[in-house]
């Protein structure tokens, strides 16, 4: 039967780094549904079959994508095994629209963050926490993954984030003087967890608890929030950050090429076209590169 046969692919991969949660899961549920039919090798019909139950078209694509890259892990070694076609197209969705925000908006929405709620611990959590993701571009799983330690000399310590990668983010000194003025309040509050950003309940922050006091906090200051994109989510901040630090870039192809595989670094993409993509995010950058290029062209023809 095919379940051990994605048991062996699975810890094949992840002794490769790869942690393929979401993707195990989704084996394992076309293993059964192979088994139910009594089929031990893969078949295109029944993959198809499988994958075309989801909801919608990019969870068909997404589901059918997994199982063809499974299957080409058992044709390698048994050709018995038939490889289906991507009939449901891409497996990546468009990107959205970033929302990029103006110092004023972050200014203010930190601002409403420290006046939300009741008058604890929570205030200071989260108009701490979104004014380091604003000057940091951290990820929010990275933020709220942080412990006392990893503050360190140099700034933050990243460990083992998003694509196994660690790093270290170098703080501000005003950011540090920030971070310090809210962990004198929250180390008295639950001085047995370590973590830097706690909720109310002393126990370390959730994403979905960030989205909501995010959520809350903009609508305060008049961000878009509804499901509908372009609209501000609390990774807005990275974005914000990742862009204006592309419009610091230096003239010059060396100078913006270094400036590119540092930024690139610094927010712990795995390739480097991820930062390019921030070229397209706010119009002021794709007019700059179009005069330049204007400017190039019309000088190459003198």
């Amino acid at each position: 039967m095919l379940t051990h046969a994605v048991d062996s692919y699975l810890a094949l991969r992840r002794a490769a780094g790869f942690a393929l949660r979401s993707q195990g899961t989704l084996l394992r549920g076309f293993a059964a549904f192979s088994a139910c039919r009594n089929e031990s090798h893969m078949r295109t019909a029944l993959a198809i079959e499988w994958a075309g139950s989801a909801h919608s078209d990019f969870q068909r694509a997404r589901r059918l994508g997994t199982v063809i890259r499974f299957a080409r892990y058992l044709h390698a070694e048994d050709h018995s095994h038939e490889i289906p076609p991507q009939v449901f197209g891409c497996e990546t969705p468009p990107r959205p629209t970033p929302y990029i925000l103006s110092p004023e908006q972050i200014a203010n929405l930190v601002r409403a963050s420290s006046q939300s709620g009741y008058r604890t611990l929570r205030r200071a959590t989260y108009s701490t926490l979104f004014a380091l993701l604003a000057c940091t571009g951290l990820r929010v799983s990275e933020a709220i993954r942080l412990r006392f330690e990893d503050i360190v000399a140099d700034g933050l310590l990243i460990c083992c984030s998003k694509f196994r990668k660690s790093r270290i983010v170098p703080l501000h000194p005003t950011a540090r003087e920030g971070l310090e003025r809210y962990l004198a309040q929250r180390r008295a509050y639950a001085p047995a967890d370590d973590h830097l950003f706690i909720s109310l309940r002393r126990k370390p922050l959730l994403s979905t608890d960030v989205d909501t006091a995010f959520r809350t906090a903009a609508r305060v200051v008049g961000l878009p929030v509804s499901p509908r994109h372009p609209r501000a989510t609390p990774h807005s901040l990275r974005h914000t950050f990742a862009v204006r630090a592309l419009q610091s870039c230096p003239d010059g192809r060396d100078a913006i090429t270094k400036h590119m595989l540092a930024l690139s670094t610094y927010l712990g993409h795995a390739k480097v076209s991820d930062t390019y993509w921030y070229l397209e995010a706010v119009p002021e950058l794709l007019q700059d590169i179009s005069e330049r290029c204007e400017r190039f062209v019309m000088g190459g023809q003198r």
